[in-house]
């Protein structure tokens, strides 16, 4: 199990960045636990956690399946990816 973490206010950069590890975690047969974490007032931006969190999803569509949506844990938002079985 890997983790990547982001923050509510990631940039595209960064997102790509990341995304770019989590796609080479997948080929390599990890699962993948992406979450966004929330310190102090960024709280209020959990819509923006979900967005984040979705469009990883859609962008790793291909190679990967979404074992749990993302869901909230105190100050962390998480969903976890597995690779897609091979026929």
């Amino acid at each position: 199990m890997k983790e990547i973490r982001f923050g509510p206010n990631t940039d595209d950069h960064d997102f790509e960045f990341k995304t770019k590890h989590a796609r080479k975690f997948i080929e390599e047969g990890c699962k993948v636990k992406a979450f966004v974490f929330f310190k102090g007032r960024t709280i209020i931006f959990k819509d923006r956690g979900q967005i984040l969190l979705l469009k990883l999803a859609t962008e790793l569509e291909d190679i990967a399946v979404v074992e749990a949506l993302p869901k909230m844990d105190g100050k962390r938002m998480f969903m976890y990816l597995s690779p897609k079985k091979k026929k």
